[in-house]
């Protein structure tokens, strides 16, 4: 029942309900025949299980740049890295801001390629008039407890697909314990795994779908409200929203151009100091960061170059013809956005109401107006 009534609400012919958008993630890339000596194209700049869906399966991740307005991998830095070894490309739509999707797909049809959106943090937004996670060839969403809406864990993945789909509920269980009895004769990447949703969750899953628009609705009514109220802070910059898209904020991601004698972490750290922590998630104090993740090729997997046993693999795999760099500058945007200009928030999540939002703002217009102070703070600090 929950996953009609997810592909119902998605405009998708299949939705195949799992454990997690981690295990969802696994599956649509076996379902894509990925396999040792391919390559998958990837952000640098997502939850890591984006990534690792491709060293699961022995391939080699090849990292796209991002584009600096949306964070998300597009068109333009995804060519550069297309070789003869390229089987997928996993598009993020990161932020819950939907990537430029019609040219991704032009060129995965030039090039012959799987597309997958992850759209864990981008439940209802569109693109263009169309669900984002409906417009590559699988999408992947979350259920995490902190996505929009939830069922404590969980995920689904969404295609149009017949073959897809099948492959993809092989997958999530125990593929290679029904093959034989069902016929199935392409049997590469059957080999499955428990990743199967729960009963509990999907009752639950049924009833946080009535709920998810709204939810959505009042996240975007905050938002603009915040923004509004923003205008005008010295060195803020409001998110980029792409005209015919519909961004659904899982986090609000502003720039921050850095004040003469104030850095973007000195500034954060004062924010941070006129904000309360957020009820429920207190040990994490005022839900306010600088960058998102560490780009994920600078992570020890990537730098080490070595996955599964002691011999390298799969970067080492002798089925691997290729050659691919994880060095530090090798997109730079991404490094920039991370150590210098992304600031991100999660102060305008339901039920923030406009009073706290006025909290928020005043916040960041308190620090503003006291930038001469932070440069003296800033300035008495011991230099490396």
């Amino acid at each position: 029942d929950f996953e009609a009534a997810w592909a119902d609400a998605f405009d998708a012919k299949h939705a195949i309900a799992v454990n997690s958008a981690t295990s969802g993630l696994y599956a649509a890339v076996g379902a894509a025949g990925v396999g040792p000596g391919d390559e998958v194209i990837v952000s640098p700049y997502t939850m890591m299980a984006s990534v690792t869906a491709a060293v699961v399966f022995n391939a080699v991740p090849v990292f796209a740049d991002i584009d600096p307005k949306t964070y998300c991998i597009s068109a333009e830095t995804i060519r550069p890295c297309i070789t003869p070894r390229t089987k997928a490309i996993v598009v993020v739509h990161i932020f819950g801001q939907p990537a430029d999707m019609d040219p991704i797909m032009e060129l995965a049809r030039e090039h012959d390629l799987v597309v997958i959106e992850d759209a864990a943090q981008a439940p209802y937004a569109t693109y263009n008039d169309r669900a984002v996670g409906t417009l590559g060839h699988m999408g992947v969403f979350s259920l995490n407890y902190q996505k929009h809406i939830h069922t404590g864990e969980g995920g689904v993945v969404t295609t149009n697909d017949p073959v897809f789909a099948e492959k993809v509920s092989l997958i999530r269980n125990h593929a290679e314990a029904v093959v034989g009895r069902r016929g199935v004769q392409d049997i590469i990447n059957m080999v499955g795994f428990n990743f199967r949703m729960g009963e509990i969750e999907a009752t639950i899953g049924l009833c946080q779908l009535r709920k998810g628009p709204e939810l959505v609705s009042q996240r975007l009514a905050n938002v603009a409200y915040l923004e509004r109220k923003l205008q005008g802070v010295p060195g803020i910059q409001i998110p980029y929203a792409a005209q015919g898209a519909r961004h659904v904020y899982y986090l609000h991601a502003l720039g921050y151009d850095a004040q003469p004698g104030v850095s973007r972490a000195t500034f954060v750290e004062a924010l941070k100091a006129e904000l309360p922590a957020t009820e429920l998630r207190e040990g994490e104090g005022p839900l306010v960061g600088a960058g998102y993740v560490r780009p994920i090729y600078l992570e020890p997997m990537y730098q080490q170059r070595t996955a599964y046993g002691d011999k390298g693999c799969p970067f080492a795999c002798p089925h691997y013809k290729g050659s691919v760099s994880y060095e530090k500058g090798i997109c730079p945007e991404v490094e920039k956005a991370h150590f210098e200009t992304l600031l991100t928030h999660e102060l305008m999540r339901p039920p923030m109401t406009e009073s706290d939002l006025d909290d928020v703002a005043a916040a960041f217009h308190k620090v503003a107006e006291n930038l001469d102070k932070l440069r003296d703070h800033e300035a008495r600090q011991p230099k490396d």
